[in-house]
């Protein structure tokens, strides 16, 4: 075997610094993160607020947040579980769902700095591009910019959806149309009414007709909450309009009520003992081998 060269030697694992532990579970894009978090210099100590969107299998997570030395603050949350007391209680993690969870973070953003009743951001839902502007002799708008983390920002995701409602909401988030439902980048032309489709959940309803010729039984088993609901696909479209009014009228957060336990509570191991329950139960067991062994032995 011929000579072969340290391609890393010594120095260089001296040398070696560790990555961020966040970087290290592939949690975080630092260098997103850098471009979202980091301040003009001239804003002094001002927050620079971000939509932080987030997906799980069964919720929706959307907070304004800010970063600060010590970690990251949280000012406003809203979780898309919340949508069942504003009447959506199927879906909840589609783009439809995205959109009313953004609007209730944005209209209880605004709500919380008293300019709800200054900005009403879009109420008629047309899918088109909206932008909030300031008005004179006013408090500016609320601006913040959207953090996806490490989603894929494909045209059509559901972190646009949130962003969406946000912007309908009052909220000032910088965006273009390019990701929005609708888009075709050969022609660069954006169709609005597809979009509108996606935000009352008509693909949804669209899906569910079809589904409902082709296969009976996969139609029965995929949207059996809804069938139970009685959600059809034409009261889709009125179900998602009563949520956007109610989220409007009021979208303050409303604490759960704790639910009270009647009974025992479950466990699947022995409660702990105290030293003599332990002495007194090794005193039984003797007794009782002693006793098993007798009678197996035949003594009296």
């Amino acid at each position: 075997m011929g000579f072969v060269k340290a391609v890393k030697s010594k120095a260089y694992f001296k040398r070696f610094q560790v990555k961020f532990r966040r970087r290290r579970e592939g949690r975080t894009d630092y260098v997103a993160r850098k471009r979202l978090v980091i301040q003009d210099k001239n804003k002094y100590n001002s927050p620079k607020y971000r939509l932080v969107v987030r997906f799980t299998n069964k919720d929706i997570i959307c907070q304004i947040a800010f970063a600060r030395i010590e970690g990251d603050v949280i000012v406003c949350a809203a979780y898309g579980h919340e949508l069942r007391k504003y009447g959506i209680q199927v879906g909840l993690t589609n783009y439809a769902a995205a959109y009313c969870t953004g609007l209730l973070i944005g209209r209880r953003i605004l709500k919380r700095f008293n300019l709800d009743g200054i900005y009403a951001g879009s109420v008629e839902v047309t899918g088109e591009e909206y932008h909030v502007d300031s008005i004179d002799g006013q408090p500016g708008t609320f601006r913040c910019y959207l953090d996806v983390g490490l989603a894929r920002t494909t045209t059509g995701a559901r972190v646009f959806g949130a962003m969406k409602g946000a912007a309908d909401a009052g909220v000032d988030i910088p965006h273009s149309n390019k990701r929005f439902p609708g888009y075709d980048s050969e022609s660069k032309e954006f169709n609005a009414e597809t979009h509108r489709k996606h935000i009352f959940g008509q693909h949804v309803a669209d899906y569910m007709r079809l589904l409902a010729q082709q296969d009976q039984e996969a139609y029965k088993r995929q949207f059996a909450k809804y069938i139970e609901l009685k959600i059809s696909p034409d009261s889709i479209e009125t179900m998602y309009k009563k949520a956007h009014a109610a989220i409007r009228e009021n979208p303050d957060h409303e604490e759960m009520p704790v639910m009270e336990t009647t009974g025992k509570r479950k466990r699947w191991n022995r409660p702990k003992m105290s030293p003599e329950q332990r002495r007194d139960r090794v005193k039984h067991q003797k007794v009782a081998f002693r006793t098993k062994h007798q009678e197996g032995a035949g003594f009296e």
